[in-house]
């Protein structure tokens, strides 16, 4: 049986729950409604019209709007990690027993359809004083929260996490909880959490609780690293990895972008202290690294690439203002830019917020970027297949033709 709108006939029984009543009173548009469900059966959502979706436990999306309907539902550990629980959702669960389960108080609000807010665990409290607070010491079960709580600070960026809250996900590093975690899952949330507005605070939350220094050692070690001030006013690298971030949100930079920003010096982690604050050939270091913790980390290969070149060149491309034709051309070729502009472009987006990324200097100009996409702009307005044809006619064969070329491209430069 299907009725022309199946969520009538659950009035009094579902809830919104969630980021979308967390959001209303923030005053915030919130891209989707959550519903929780009491006293119903899989079987009456299924007769009503419903479309289940959920593997693990019943959750179900409505046949018009499509939104999410999920029974309440209980949760109990029994194993390590966030795969390790087991799930009770059946007619005698209440709305109160399902917030319970939430990781903090702020998604643990619902509302029902006449406007009443239902708030057991303080969460409209805690929004009003821009605090993150776990609901219960069940949080310290799923380390999947530690990383919920690091994003929600990078959202929130004026928002402080609650020592009780810090102490839990200390604890689930200590336990070892953390190490639990998929690499699909650690990606998934950096992933989120690079692209909020405050991308920073992702990172201070985890190197907080200890988190960082186990998913993410790489990075967490240039904290004290120095670096020398004439052009690092900050001077600490883990410092200028911040202020980059930063720099991604105000330019509102893409995420390959921000992954790149994130490990492209990752190789000064590694200068030997006798060399402080110097880092000569940091940048290959950066490159191997960042690519074995893409690899880890299962990390996309747009993301990937883009860090891999950025790491490698971003200090050419920093002084290519002082580059003549032929510099030029060789750096542009290294980029891979002839055949890959669009992707060059990323990667000038990605120096600038690295230049930008300094104590003092986040307003300077940045013309190496206008500067290189004329150049690049230049090199693919040369006719390469006319120039090589007339190399042919002349008598030119193998390499000859691509240094005839080659010339014709830095003679665009000149």
């Amino acid at each position: 049986m299907t009725i022309a709108d199946p969520a009538a006939a659950l009035q009094g029984r579902c809830f919104e729950v969630g980021g979308c009543v967390r959001d209303a009173l923030l005053g915030r548009p919130s891209a989707d409604r959550d519903w929780v469900v009491v006293g119903v059966a899989p079987q009456q959502m299924l007769e009503l019209g419903f479309k289940p979706v959920g593997r693990d436990f019943p959750v179900f999306l409505h046949p018009y709007t499509h939104e999410e309907y999920a029974l309440a539902r209980t949760e109990r550990k029994s194993g390590p990690g966030y795969h390790g629980f087991t799930v009770h959702a059946a007619p005698d669960v209440t709305l109160e027993q399902d917030l319970a389960r939430r990781d903090l108080t702020i998604n643990a609000m619902a509302r029902a359809a006449d406007g009443t807010l239902i708030d057991p665990h303080g969460g409209a409290r805690d929004l009003r004083e821009r605090t993150l607070r776990h609901v219960s010491d069940a949080y310290a079960e799923d380390p999947v929260r530690l990383l919920r709580t690091a994003r929600f600070a990078a959202r929130y960026g004026e928002f402080t996490v609650a020592p009780q809250t810090l102490a839990l996900m200390r604890r689930l590093v200590d336990e070892g909880e953390v190490d639990a975690l998929v690499p699909e899952r650690v990606w998934q949330e950096l992933a989120k959490g690079l692209m909020e507005p405050h991308p920073r605070r992702l990172f201070e939350v985890l190197r907080a609780c200890g988190a960082l220094e186990r998913l993410l050692p790489e990075l967490d070690r240039l904290w004290g690293v120095p670096q020398p001030e004439a052009h690092h006013p900050e001077v600490d690298t883990g410092e200028h990895q911040m202020l980059v971030l930063q720099q991604c949100a105000r330019l509102q930079a893409p995420l390959p972008v921000r992954w790149a920003c994130l490990v492209h010096d990752l190789g000064k982690g590694t200068t030997p202290r006798a060399e402080w604050p110097r880092h000569l050939g940091h940048e290959q270091r950066s490159a191997r690294l960042a690519q074995a913790v893409a690899q880890r980390l299962r990390v996309p290969n747009d993301c990937r690439e883009l860090a891999d070149v950025v790491a490698r060149e971003h200090g050419h491309i920093h002084q290519s203002g002082g580059f003549g034709p032929e510099a030029t051309l060789r750096l542009l070729e290294r980029c891979d830019a002839l055949r890959r502009p669009e992707r060059f472009a990323l990667v000038l987006w990605a120096c600038e917020c690295d230049a930008r990324g300094r104590t003092g200097l986040e307003d300077r100009p940045y013309p190496q970027r206008e500067r290189l996409t004329e150049a690049l702009r230049a090199v693919l307005a040369v006719d390469a297949e006319g120039v090589a044809r007339e190399a042919m006619e002349r008598g030119a064969a193998g390499p000859e033709i691509g240094r005839a070329v080659a010339r014709a491209r830095v003679t665009a430069l000149g």
